[in-house]
């Protein structure tokens, strides 16, 4: 069965509604310039109304140590994802697992990617948009994923109700990963496209 994380979960009701569809994860993100920022008593919040088994995932683009040492500090991520330049060696320093996201465009070698970033769980896979690290909700062309990775695939960028069971059954990843696909507003999730993603990610043939 594919996985699923609804991720830019930024209140405690969306956090359950996740949840209760039958989300694996939850992304909290931790980068200023995102409408989806939460602070990490917010976050702290979030995580804790949560029922068993849902994993956290907090968010973070090009931090300094500080700032993810000061988030683990007050809030017990189950896993770590970084969307920028970060070095290997730094997204493992942390003591926590963590994803590497890559943003996909031609030319992009994944399997090098997935080589230098062998020591992450996965890649996130999203789509390359200058100047934008990720949530724009723009797709990329799934014919760029290389049939076999060393590094499980969490495909993300510009899924929805609509496309989320297609690209399962031509990608197979191990996981999809949405966000604004799911949204009312910026920042804010929308019960009913929740719950029909999820209906697309159970219902997919794979």
């Amino acid at each position: 069965m594919t996985r699923a994380k609804i991720c830019g979960i930024t209140t405690i009701e969306d956090g359950r509604t996740a949840a209760r569809h039958g989300a694996d994860a939850i992304g909290l993100v931790f980068y200023p310039p995102s409408p989806r920022l939460v602070s990490v008593t917010q976050a702290a919040e979030i995580a804790a109304a949560l029922p068993p088994f849902v994993t956290t995932v907090g968010l973070f683009v090009n931090p300094q140590a500080g700032e993810v040492e000061a988030v683990l500090r007050e809030l017990r991520l189950d896993m770590l994802q970084f969307h920028g330049d970060e070095t290997p060696e730094f997204c493992a320093s942390f003591g926590v697992p963590w994803l590497k996201a890559v943003r996909v465009k031609p030319r992009v070698d994944l399997v090098q990617c997935a080589i230098r970033y062998r020591d992450a769980r996965g890649l996130l896979l999203d789509a390359f948009v200058a100047g934008t690290p990720g949530g724009t909700g723009l797709s990329f062309d799934w014919g760029l994923i290389p049939a076999e990775l060393p590094l499980p695939v969490i495909l993300s960028g510009g899924l929805d109700p609509a496309n989320v069971r297609t690209a399962i059954e031509q990608v197979k990843p191990w996981a999809v990963d949405v966000s604004s696909g799911v949204e009312a507003s910026k920042g804010i999730k929308d019960a009913a496209k929740i719950a029909a993603f999820m209906r697309g990610v159970h219902s997919a043939n794979v």
